[in-house]
C-alpha cells in the first residue's frame, strides 16, 4: 500500500509521502514536504496540499485492515473538515491511528449492518512540534457489492 500511494500522482506531485504503515494497518504516518510546488503566496504550505495529505490514508487503512481479515470492503472519505491553526513553514507530519476499540466497533458494525461511518481527528504538526492544522475526517466503509465486481486490496 505504501509504495502504491507514494506513486499516486495527486500525492506524488504535491510532495506527500507515506512514511510508515503498520503491519496491522492501524497506524500510518504521512509527510508533507515543502517545495516550490506546495508553497502558497506567503511561502508556507498551501492548505489544499495539507488537506490532500489527509484524504487517502483513513479509507485505505480500513480497506487493507479488512482485506487482511478476508473481507472485501469499499471505503472512501465521505466528509472532512480542516481548521488551519498556524502557517506551515516546515515539513508536516500527520499520524493516523485506529485503536483496537475503533476496529472492534467497525467490525461489529460491518457484521450487523454491512456498513459504518467513523470519524477520527488528525493533527498536521510541523518539525518544531507546532500544530498547523486540525483535521476531522469521516470514513465510510461498506461490504463490497457483488454486482460491481469487488476489487481486491493491493
Amino acid at each position: 500500500m505504501k509504495w502504491m500511494l507514494n506513486l499516486f500522482p495527486p500525492l506524488l506531485f504535491q510532495r506527500i509521502k507515506i512514511m510508515e504503515v503498520s503491519q496491522d494497518f492501524q497506524y500510518c504516518r504521512v509527510r508533507v514536504k515543502r517545495s516550490i510546488w506546495t508553497r502558497n503566496l506567503h511561502g508556507t504550505t498551501f492548505g489544499g496540499t495539507i488537506y490532500s495529505a489527509a484524504d487517502s490514508p483513513l479509507p485505505m487503512l480500513y480497506w487493507q485492515l479488512f482485506a487482511q481479515r478476508g473481507l472485501q470492503v469499499e471505503s472512501w472519505l465521505q466528509a472532512g473538515q480542516i481548521r488551519y491553526e498556524k502557517p506551515a513553514a516546515t515539513e508536516l507530519i500527520l499520524e493516523f491511528r485506529l485503536s483496537d476499540e475503533d476496529v472492534a466497533w467497525a467490525t461489529a458494525e460491518l457484521e450487523s449492518k454491512g456498513r459504518f461511518r467513523q470519524s477520527i481527528d488528525v493533527l498536521a504538526v510541523d518539525l518544531n512540534g507546532t500544530i498547523c492544522a486540525r483535521i476531522s475526517m469521516e470514513a465510510y466503509v461498506r461490504l463490497a457489492r457483488d454486482e460491481q465486481g469487488a476489487h481486491a486490496a493491493f
